[in-house]
Protein backbone atom coordinates (compact mmCIF):
# COMPACT_ATOMS: atom_id res chain seq x y z
CA UNK A 1 0.00 0.00 0.00
CA UNK A 2 0.93 3.11 -1.22
CA UNK A 3 0.60 5.45 2.48
CA UNK A 4 -0.48 9.23 1.30
CA UNK A 5 1.84 11.20 3.33
CA UNK A 6 0.79 13.95 5.52
CA UNK A 7 2.56 17.76 4.75
CA UNK A 8 3.11 19.50 7.70
CA UNK A 9 0.86 22.59 8.64
CA UNK A 10 3.23 24.58 10.72
CA UNK A 11 2.13 26.84 13.80
CA UNK A 12 3.77 29.46 12.17
CA UNK A 13 2.12 29.35 9.10
CA UNK A 14 -1.54 29.75 10.57
CA UNK A 15 -0.03 32.33 12.40
CA UNK A 16 1.17 34.19 9.29
CA UNK A 17 -1.96 33.22 7.64
CA UNK A 18 -4.00 35.44 10.81
CA UNK A 19 -1.52 37.98 10.69
CA UNK A 20 -4.01 40.17 8.98
CA UNK A 21 -7.22 38.61 10.16
CA UNK A 22 -6.70 39.39 14.04
CA UNK A 23 -9.48 41.21 15.09
CA UNK A 24 -9.13 44.29 15.90
CA UNK A 25 -12.47 45.58 17.12
CA UNK A 26 -14.14 48.77 17.30
CA UNK A 27 -13.05 50.56 20.26
CA UNK A 28 -15.13 51.80 23.04
CA UNK A 29 -16.42 55.36 23.42
CA UNK A 30 -14.27 57.12 25.93
CA UNK A 31 -15.59 58.06 29.45
CA UNK A 32 -16.91 61.38 29.96
CA UNK A 33 -14.72 64.14 31.04
CA UNK A 34 -11.49 62.45 29.09
CA UNK A 35 -9.57 64.46 26.75
CA UNK A 36 -10.74 62.08 23.98
CA UNK A 37 -14.53 62.95 24.14
CA UNK A 38 -13.42 66.43 23.23
CA UNK A 39 -15.70 67.84 20.38
CA UNK A 40 -13.76 69.79 17.54
CA UNK A 41 -15.59 73.21 19.41
CA UNK A 42 -13.85 72.06 22.75
CA UNK A 43 -17.11 70.92 24.47
CA UNK A 44 -16.83 67.96 26.41
CA UNK A 45 -19.34 64.85 24.92
CA UNK A 46 -21.15 62.87 26.57
CA UNK A 47 -21.79 59.62 24.56
CA UNK A 48 -24.76 58.52 26.01
CA UNK A 49 -26.88 61.63 25.23
CA UNK A 50 -24.77 63.32 22.12
CA UNK A 51 -24.39 61.76 18.88
CA UNK A 52 -24.16 64.70 17.10
CA UNK A 53 -23.02 67.94 17.14
CA UNK A 54 -25.18 71.18 16.69
CA UNK A 55 -25.02 71.53 13.20
CA UNK A 56 -25.95 67.92 12.69
CA UNK A 57 -22.33 66.09 11.73
CA UNK A 58 -21.86 62.92 13.54
CA UNK A 59 -19.51 62.97 15.97
CA UNK A 60 -15.72 61.98 15.20
CA UNK A 61 -15.60 59.52 18.14
CA UNK A 62 -19.15 57.51 17.40
CA UNK A 63 -18.46 54.08 16.13
CA UNK A 64 -20.03 53.08 13.05
CA UNK A 65 -23.21 51.25 13.81
CA UNK A 66 -22.37 47.75 13.37
CA UNK A 67 -24.23 45.59 10.34
CA UNK A 68 -27.37 43.68 11.47
CA UNK A 69 -27.75 39.59 11.67
CA UNK A 70 -28.84 39.36 8.04
CA UNK A 71 -26.02 41.74 6.55
CA UNK A 72 -23.14 39.87 8.21
CA UNK A 73 -24.80 36.60 7.19
CA UNK A 74 -24.96 38.00 3.70
CA UNK A 75 -21.69 39.24 3.53
CA UNK A 76 -20.07 35.83 4.72
CA UNK A 77 -21.55 34.41 2.50
CA UNK A 78 -20.71 36.42 -0.36
CA UNK A 79 -16.74 35.49 0.83
CA UNK A 80 -17.60 32.08 0.77
CA UNK A 81 -18.91 31.80 -2.62
CA UNK A 82 -16.31 33.99 -3.90
CA UNK A 83 -13.82 31.42 -2.79
CA UNK A 84 -15.09 28.30 -4.53
CA UNK A 85 -16.69 27.30 -0.88
CA UNK A 86 -20.01 25.20 -0.86
CA UNK A 87 -21.91 26.49 2.12
CA UNK A 88 -25.47 27.21 2.94
CA UNK A 89 -24.92 29.49 6.26
CA UNK A 90 -27.02 29.52 8.73
CA UNK A 91 -25.36 31.36 10.92
CA UNK A 92 -22.52 34.33 10.95
CA UNK A 93 -20.68 36.60 13.07
CA UNK A 94 -18.36 39.61 12.40
CA UNK A 95 -15.38 38.91 14.34
CA UNK A 96 -13.34 42.14 14.25
CA UNK A 97 -11.70 44.56 11.65
CA UNK A 98 -8.01 44.21 11.03
CA UNK A 99 -5.82 47.13 10.33
CA UNK A 100 -6.62 47.04 6.85
CA UNK A 101 -9.97 47.57 7.34
CA UNK A 102 -11.07 44.06 5.96
CA UNK A 103 -14.00 42.24 7.91
CA UNK A 104 -13.19 38.46 9.31
CA UNK A 105 -16.32 37.07 9.55
CA UNK A 106 -17.16 33.36 11.08
CA UNK A 107 -19.88 31.08 9.45
CA UNK A 108 -21.93 28.05 10.29
CA UNK A 109 -22.94 25.99 7.38
CA UNK A 110 -25.63 23.68 7.35
CA UNK A 111 -23.49 20.65 6.83
CA UNK A 112 -19.80 19.83 7.39
CA UNK A 113 -17.64 22.05 8.50
CA UNK A 114 -17.46 25.90 9.26
CA UNK A 115 -15.33 28.46 8.15
CA UNK A 116 -13.48 32.17 9.03
CA UNK A 117 -13.61 34.22 5.99
CA UNK A 118 -11.76 37.02 6.05
CA UNK A 119 -12.89 39.87 3.42
CA UNK A 120 -9.36 40.18 1.32
CA UNK A 121 -8.92 40.36 -2.42
CA UNK A 122 -9.23 37.32 -3.05
CA UNK A 123 -11.13 35.93 0.08
CA UNK A 124 -9.01 34.16 2.78
CA UNK A 125 -11.09 30.97 4.06
CA UNK A 126 -9.68 28.96 6.86
CA UNK A 127 -11.64 25.73 8.18
CA UNK A 128 -12.64 25.61 11.21
CA UNK A 129 -12.05 21.87 11.91
CA UNK A 130 -8.43 22.25 9.98
CA UNK A 131 -8.20 24.78 12.94
CA UNK A 132 -9.06 22.88 15.43
CA UNK A 133 -6.65 19.73 14.33
CA UNK A 134 -3.69 21.99 13.99
CA UNK A 135 -4.39 24.32 17.51
CA UNK A 136 -4.35 20.49 19.06
CA UNK A 137 -1.82 19.29 17.67
CA UNK A 138 -0.04 22.62 19.22
CA UNK A 139 -1.18 22.01 22.12
CA UNK A 140 0.10 18.40 22.45
CA UNK A 141 3.75 19.26 22.02
CA UNK A 142 3.37 22.62 24.14
CA UNK A 143 0.44 23.21 26.39
CA UNK A 144 1.06 26.80 26.26
CA UNK A 145 1.34 26.99 22.58
CA UNK A 146 -0.45 30.21 20.57
CA UNK A 147 -3.07 28.46 18.07
CA UNK A 148 -3.86 32.16 16.78
CA UNK A 149 -7.56 32.31 15.56
CA UNK A 150 -10.37 29.69 16.16
CA UNK A 151 -13.59 29.24 15.75
CA UNK A 152 -16.00 29.81 18.74
CA UNK A 153 -19.28 29.81 17.62
CA UNK A 154 -21.10 27.03 19.79
CA UNK A 155 -22.84 25.72 16.40
CA UNK A 156 -19.01 25.12 14.97
CA UNK A 157 -18.09 23.27 17.80
CA UNK A 158 -19.49 19.84 16.54
CA UNK A 159 -15.79 18.25 14.68
CA UNK A 160 -16.80 15.05 16.51
CA UNK A 161 -20.65 14.87 14.90
CA UNK A 162 -19.03 16.21 11.70
CA UNK A 163 -16.24 13.63 11.30
CA UNK A 164 -18.16 11.15 12.49
CA UNK A 165 -20.64 11.44 9.68
CA UNK A 166 -17.78 11.47 7.30
CA UNK A 167 -16.62 8.22 8.62
CA UNK A 168 -20.17 6.75 8.47
CA UNK A 169 -20.21 7.88 4.94
CA UNK A 170 -16.81 6.52 4.11
CA UNK A 171 -18.31 2.67 5.30
CA UNK A 172 -16.99 2.41 8.79
CA UNK A 173 -19.02 0.70 11.04
CA UNK A 174 -17.64 1.71 14.13
CA UNK A 175 -18.78 3.88 16.92
CA UNK A 176 -17.08 7.38 17.07
CA UNK A 177 -15.51 8.61 20.22
CA UNK A 178 -12.70 10.84 19.22
CA UNK A 179 -12.17 12.93 15.98
CA UNK A 180 -9.79 15.55 14.53
CA UNK A 181 -8.22 16.77 11.57
CA UNK A 182 -4.68 16.12 11.41
CA UNK A 183 -3.17 17.61 8.16
CA UNK A 184 -3.41 17.49 4.73
CA UNK A 185 -2.24 14.43 1.70
CA UNK A 186 0.16 15.15 -1.00
CA UNK A 187 -3.50 15.88 -3.06
CA UNK A 188 -4.18 18.56 -0.81
CA UNK A 189 -7.28 16.85 1.02
CA UNK A 190 -8.14 17.09 4.61
CA UNK A 191 -7.21 13.81 6.79
CA UNK A 192 -9.15 13.38 9.22
CA UNK A 193 -8.47 10.95 12.26
CA UNK A 194 -11.58 9.15 14.14
CA UNK A 195 -11.17 7.18 17.31
CA UNK A 196 -13.23 4.05 17.86
CA UNK A 197 -14.94 3.04 21.20
CA UNK A 198 -14.63 -0.98 20.19
CA UNK A 199 -11.63 -1.01 18.28
CA UNK A 200 -8.59 0.63 16.28
CA UNK A 201 -9.47 3.89 14.39
CA UNK A 202 -8.96 5.23 11.12
CA UNK A 203 -7.65 8.28 8.57
CA UNK A 204 -10.64 9.05 6.43
CA UNK A 205 -9.50 11.43 3.44
CA UNK A 206 -12.09 12.64 1.16
CA UNK A 207 -10.76 11.55 -2.25
CA UNK A 208 -12.09 12.69 -5.91
CA UNK A 209 -14.24 9.60 -6.66
CA UNK A 210 -15.62 8.79 -2.68
CA UNK A 211 -13.53 8.10 0.50
CA UNK A 212 -10.08 6.71 1.67
CA UNK A 213 -9.75 5.03 5.00
CA UNK A 214 -6.85 3.48 6.78
CA UNK A 215 -6.70 1.17 9.69
CA UNK A 216 -4.32 2.95 12.81
CA UNK A 217 -2.60 -0.84 12.79
CA UNK A 218 -1.91 -0.40 8.94
CA UNK A 219 -0.05 3.12 10.35
CA UNK A 220 1.46 1.32 13.12
CA UNK A 221 3.13 -1.05 10.90
CA UNK A 222 4.81 2.45 8.88
CA UNK A 223 5.55 3.84 12.19
CA UNK A 224 2.79 6.42 12.31
CA UNK A 225 0.90 6.54 16.13
CA UNK A 226 -2.82 7.45 15.47
CA UNK A 227 -3.32 9.95 18.13
CA UNK A 228 -6.65 8.20 19.37
CA UNK A 229 -5.66 4.63 18.83
CA UNK A 230 -3.07 3.12 21.88
CA UNK A 231 -1.09 0.11 20.92
CA UNK A 232 -2.69 -2.51 22.43
CA UNK A 233 -6.18 -1.30 20.08
CA UNK A 234 -3.82 -1.58 17.30
CA UNK A 235 -2.43 -5.29 18.04
CA UNK A 236 -5.63 -6.72 19.21
CA UNK A 237 -6.97 -5.06 15.88
CA UNK A 238 -5.10 -8.30 14.36
CA UNK A 239 -7.64 -10.62 15.92
CA UNK A 240 -10.41 -10.08 13.71
CA UNK A 241 -8.13 -9.51 10.35
CA UNK A 242 -6.81 -13.48 11.20
CA UNK A 243 -10.12 -14.56 12.26
CA UNK A 244 -11.22 -17.76 10.76
CA UNK A 245 -7.70 -17.72 9.15
CA UNK A 246 -5.22 -20.83 9.72
CA UNK A 247 -3.59 -17.94 11.91
CA UNK A 248 -6.46 -17.20 13.69
CA UNK A 249 -4.77 -18.46 17.00
CA UNK A 250 -1.46 -16.42 16.32
CA UNK A 251 -1.89 -13.22 18.95
CA UNK A 252 0.08 -10.75 17.34
CA UNK A 253 3.02 -9.07 19.29
CA UNK A 254 4.88 -7.06 16.50
CA UNK A 255 4.40 -6.50 12.68
CA UNK A 256 5.70 -4.64 9.50
CA UNK A 257 4.46 -4.31 6.08
CA UNK A 258 6.47 -5.78 3.88
CA UNK A 259 5.30 -3.91 0.33
CA UNK A 260 3.22 -5.43 -2.54
CA UNK A 261 2.96 -8.69 -4.41
CA UNK A 262 2.60 -9.34 -7.96
CA UNK A 263 -1.52 -9.13 -7.51
CA UNK A 264 -1.28 -6.12 -5.97
CA UNK A 265 -2.18 -7.64 -2.01
CA UNK A 266 -0.14 -6.08 0.46
CA UNK A 267 2.39 -8.61 2.02
CA UNK A 268 2.95 -8.04 5.51
CA UNK A 269 4.70 -10.07 8.73
CA UNK A 270 3.40 -10.75 12.17
CA UNK A 271 4.84 -12.08 15.02
CA UNK A 272 2.98 -14.55 17.26
CA UNK A 273 3.00 -14.68 21.57
CA UNK A 274 4.04 -18.12 20.96
CA UNK A 275 7.24 -17.12 18.78
CA UNK A 276 5.87 -18.32 15.58
CA UNK A 277 4.58 -16.16 12.56
CA UNK A 278 3.08 -16.00 9.45
CA UNK A 279 3.37 -13.80 6.25
CA UNK A 280 0.36 -12.08 5.59
CA UNK A 281 -1.88 -10.84 2.08
CA UNK A 282 -4.36 -8.31 2.82
CA UNK A 283 -6.71 -6.90 -0.28
CA UNK A 284 -7.87 -3.09 -0.52
CA UNK A 285 -10.82 -4.36 1.74
CA UNK A 286 -8.44 -4.88 4.57
CA UNK A 287 -9.56 -8.31 4.30
CA UNK A 288 -6.77 -11.54 4.62
CA UNK A 289 -6.42 -13.77 1.96
CA UNK A 290 -3.11 -15.52 2.01
CA UNK A 291 -1.26 -16.83 5.18
CA UNK A 292 2.69 -18.23 4.99
CA UNK A 293 3.84 -19.69 7.89
CA UNK A 294 7.27 -18.46 8.63
CA UNK A 295 8.79 -21.83 9.10
CA UNK A 296 8.48 -22.48 5.31
CA UNK A 297 8.17 -19.05 3.93
CA UNK A 298 11.89 -18.53 3.50
CA UNK A 299 11.36 -17.28 -0.50
CA UNK A 300 9.14 -14.76 0.44
CA UNK A 301 10.26 -11.21 0.90
CA UNK A 302 13.46 -12.62 1.87
CA UNK A 303 11.85 -14.27 4.54
CA UNK A 304 10.81 -13.82 8.33
CA UNK A 305 12.79 -10.89 9.97
CA UNK A 306 10.87 -11.11 13.03
CA UNK A 307 10.30 -14.66 14.15
CA UNK A 308 13.62 -16.15 14.43
CA UNK A 309 14.86 -18.56 11.93
CA UNK A 310 13.95 -22.40 12.56
CA UNK A 311 17.15 -24.23 13.36
CA UNK A 312 18.58 -26.66 10.65
CA UNK A 313 17.87 -30.01 11.06
CA UNK A 314 21.34 -31.87 11.90
CA UNK A 315 23.21 -33.44 8.86
CA UNK A 316 23.20 -37.18 8.63
CA UNK A 317 26.15 -39.42 7.88
CA UNK A 318 25.10 -42.25 5.80
CA UNK A 319 26.52 -45.59 7.35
Amino acid sequence: MSLTKLLAVSVSAFALAFAAAEPVLAQAAPPPGSAAATTDEGERADPARRTRDPRGRRNRNQAPPRPSAEEVKAAAQTQLTAAGITCEITEATLVGVNAEQQSLYEAVCASGSGYLALAATPPQVFNCLELAGQAETSRLRDPEATVGQQCTLPANQNGLVVIGGFARDAGLACTVDQAGAIGKSNAGNLIYEVGCAERTGYWVEKIQDGWKTTPCWDLAFSNIACRYTPASEVLASWQGVLAGSPAASCDVREGRRVGRDAQGLTVYEVKCGAGDGYFVRIDAQWKAQQFHPCATAQNIGGGCTLTPAAAAAPATTEQ
